[in-house]
């Protein structure tokens, strides 16, 4: 069983960087594949970006390239999100995911989720 928590959200400026974090209690993520994804209302869970367990290149969702990094410390047990040049459009939950030992774009292959942190990007 894998808690993850997310944190580093809030009430941001557009033009503005954020960076969220996600740390992982009950057992290592060095075996597991780390995402993010985000929700906005009305609409579905949005693939952000994820890190291999393997250390492959990471994705990105096609909204978010080249604005964003996801990086990963598997000593500490947690996952990064930077996101560059907040747009409106960014604004969401974002939820921390984990998969074990498979990568994968769609929602539907993680098995552990936290709880989510709200990122508002006023304009």
């Amino acid at each position: 069983q894998v808690r993850l928590i997310e944190s580093g959200g809030g009430l941001v400026q557009a033009g503005d960087s954020l960076k969220l974090s996600c740390t992982a209690s009950g057992s290592s993520i060095s075996r597991y594949s780390m995402a993010w994804f985000r929700q906005a209302p009305g609409q579905d869970r949005e693939f952000v970006a994820a890190a291999s367990w393997f250390r492959g290149s990471p994705n990105y969702g096609d909204a978010v390239r080249g604005r964003c990094t996801i990086s990963r410390d598997d000593t500490k047990n947690t996952v990064f999100l930077h996101v560059a040049s907040l747009e409106s459009e960014d604004t969401a939950v974002y939820y921390c995911a984990a998969a074990y030992q498979k990568i994968s774009l769609s929602p539907a292959s993680y098995d552990y989720w936290g709880q989510g942190t709200q990122v508002t990007v006023s304009s």
